[in-house]
């Protein structure tokens, strides 16, 4: 690890990964690379991830790059192998300026996992910028209208979904990376189809690939990658 620390300025850095696991797969060794991470202070959020495109979740969140790096490589040296990654910061948005330091805290250094919600599921999205809908060409007050609406049919999921929204512009493919925890499955589906009729969302949004799962401590997800 560096000497010199790489951190932000403001909030956290957060890396998913999304890794296939080899048949060497060192339990041991995947485990002693969370607990240490853990012990550095940075939370990880283990996931068993439900289709083909990966085995093993893993949400790492802390303040250093270089931390976040030495753990991807333990990660991989244990057998778990990237096939999919996302890099984000937490974030306040700039539309959410004024909001209760309670509010802006969670925002910055969210408490992960949450209790009572293991469904789980992560895409990114970025706004589009065609001819007919060029989001960041619309004047700051019209933007902001559209989010606080859009914020205003999110709201409507408290207690049945958390939502960890994460900033990603220059740092990956797509402007922000979404992370849900829902009590059942069915509340991801609601949340993401009843948001796609907002207006913000139905002329602005484009949405990439979408990971699901289930959150668990890592020795039960470990156990459901075992042949």
């Amino acid at each position: 690890m560096s000497d010199l620390p790489l951190v932000p300025s403001v909030g956290q850095s957060v890396l998913h990964l999304f890794c296939q696991v080899a048949d060497d797969l060192s339990a041991a060794d995947l485990t002693k690379a969370v607990e240490s991470a853990r012990a550095d202070g940075y939370q990880v959020v283990p996931v068993a991830l439900l289709g083909h495109k990966a085995d093993l979740g893993l949400m790492v969140l802390g303040p250093d790059l270089w931390r976040i790096r030495r753990f991807q490589t333990d990660v991989q040296a244990a057998g778990a192998i990237p096939v999919a990654s996302y890099v984000s910061l937490t974030e306040v948005s700039e539309y959410a300026a004024g909001i209760p330091d309670e509010m802006r805290q969670a925002r910055l250094f969210p408490q992960l996992p949450p209790e009572g919600k293991a469904a789980f599921c992560f895409y990114p999205m970025s706004k589009r910028r065609t001819p007919e809908y060029n989001w960041f060409s619309l004047p700051f007050e019209e933007r902001k209208e559209l989010m606080m609406g859009h914020g205003k049919v999110g709201r409507t999921f408290a207690g049945r979904i958390l939502q960890v929204i994460t900033g990603s512009t220059g740092l990956d493919d797509f402007e922000w990376g979404v992370t849900l925890f829902g009590v059942h499955p069915d509340d991801l589906k609601d949340c993401v189809y009843e948001m796609r009729f907002d207006e913000g969302s139905a002329n602005y949004a484009e949405f990439g690939p979408f990971y699901t799962g289930m959150v668990a401590d890592l020795e039960t997800v470990l156990e459901t990658l075992a042949p």
